[in-house]
């Protein structure tokens, strides 16, 4: 079952659990967590390391339509390629899991996994 509500259904914080790559499936770092928060229009991303404070890495806007997420970037920490650049996911929740599947604007696919933190 996905879940499709009128109430905005990413609204709330996330905590990434892993992905696919091209293919390749990876797990979620064991060191660090990462957490994105989306609000009503857009979202921040942040890198967390016991006895640190959180360190905001990302931040975008979004809308949804259907089963898509389009998601443009604002800001980012580190060098990127997508800052200002619409990419458009295939978005599903079950139960407590966002899946985000896409094709990136240089041609890999990914498919990223979050799990509900509240």
């Amino acid at each position: 079952m996905t879940s499709f509500n009128a109430a905005n259904p990413l609204k709330g914080t996330w905590e990434y659990a892993g992905d696919v790559f091209n293919g390749k499936a990876e797990g979620p770092p064991t060191d660090y967590s990462l957490q994105r928060k989306y609000g009503s229009k857009s979202f921040e991303s942040f890198l967390l390391e016991k006895s640190e404070k959180p360190h905001k890495y990302e931040t975008g806007d979004y809308t949804l339509s259907a089963d898509t997420c389009s998601e443009t970037q604002t800001y980012s920490s580190q060098d990127s390629q997508l800052i200002g650049v619409t990419v458009h996911y295939l978005y599903t929740i079950q139960n407590d899991t966002l899946t985000l599947s896409g094709k990136l604007p240089n041609g890999n696919s990914v498919k990223e996994f979050w799990k509900k933190v509240k």
